[in-house]
């Protein structure tokens, strides 16, 4: 601010407090005062913008490296994870990641189950459905993974709809293999059913198939 800015607001204020002393309203001496407040904050509020925009952005793009920024949550540590495959789809980026197999809770809207990983599991299958070019998770679609191995179907299994302090939202589910090797998984993602905003019109209209393979080395 200025210092002839300075002066004249100094003398509003000396205004406004004689207008007071006299009754005047106090919507009129806050509307006399209003443009040396909005003056007085000119400087601080793109600073302050920009710090918000950076926290929003940070919370939403929680993939797969989420894990390296939170220590623990409740107690409960974040699990090793290992890229399996990658695919882009109308600007849909499609990641499918393995994890090592926890317990995990599915809630029907009135009670939780817990789901606990059989003897035989091999890993926790996790799909990441991002905007390509935001990173931002894409929600309401559904996931079907089919594994086969030398073209037998060794795995067919929904993926549940699923939130993590890790991970961020996701689909995933436990996963059994018969040992290591070479594996083909075909993922069928249905499209995000949901209102979309104009820069999703014309995409992810229909069912899609995601091909791709990956070896697994079971952990000893």
């Amino acid at each position: 601010m200025d210092t002839e800015h300075k002066r004249s607001c100094t003398t509003d204020r000396r205004r406004c407090r004689g207008l007071l002393a006299r009754g005047a309203s106090a919507c009129a001496v806050m509307a006399m005062l209003a443009g040396c407040a909005s003056a007085d904050k000119t400087t601080s509020a793109p600073a302050a913008a920009a710090s918000s925009t950076t926290a929003s952005m940070a919370d939403m793009t929680m993939g797969t490296t989420a894990a390296s920024k939170v220590a623990s949550v409740n107690g409960i540590k974040p699990v090793p994870t290992q890229p399996l495959a990658e695919a882009t789809w109308q600007g849909m980026k499609v990641q499918a990641q393995a994890m090592t197999a926890v317990p995990f809770f599915i809630f029907d809207g009135t009670k939780e189950q817990e789901v606990k990983p059989p003897a035989n599991t091999s890993f926790h299958l996790m799909v990441m459905l991002n905007d390509a070019h935001t990173g931002v998770p894409l929600p309401y679609a559904s996931v079907w993974a089919t594994i086969k191995k030398a073209g037998k179907i060794v795995y067919d299994e929904r993926m549940w709809p699923m939130i993590s302090a890790y991970m961020g939202p996701h689909y995933g589910n436990n996963v059994s293999l018969p040992g290591g090797g070479e594996y083909q998984m075909s993922l069928l993602i249905s499209p995000p059913v949901s209102a979309r905003h104009i820069e999703y019109e014309n995409v992810w209209l229909h069912p899609h198939r995601v091909n791709v393979s990956f070896h697994w080395t079971p952990v000893p």
